[in-house]
């Protein structure tokens, strides 16, 4: 839930777009695939399902939204609360 409540721009999800779109993520839905912990820090992966605008597609309703996704790796360092995000590719 803390992942869908962070403000706009908060998650570099630039980095997954597939269609040389703008993200939109305005909504998204986030779903822990894995977690772990040690003294120092938390680790997770999990699926983002985010908006892709794709914009010049030749299409009649120009711009055009695309759902899109990408798993991300997330650590969390448990004395400062920082947390590092990284979009994990095929």
């Amino acid at each position: 839930m803390e992942l869908e409540q962070l403000p706009p721009g908060s998650l570099p999800l630039e980095k997954a777009v597939t269609q040389g779109g703008y993200v939109d993520d305005s909504h998204i839905t986030a779903t822990v695939l894995h977690a772990d912990a040690d003294e120092q820090s938390i680790h997770a992966r999990a699926g983002i399902f985010f908006t892709e605008i794709v914009i010049n597609c030749g299409c009649g309703d120009d711009p055009m939204e695309t759902n899109a996704y990408c798993e991300m790796r997330i650590h969390i360092d448990k004395t400062t609360g920082q947390a590092e995000f990284e979009v994990m590719h095929d």
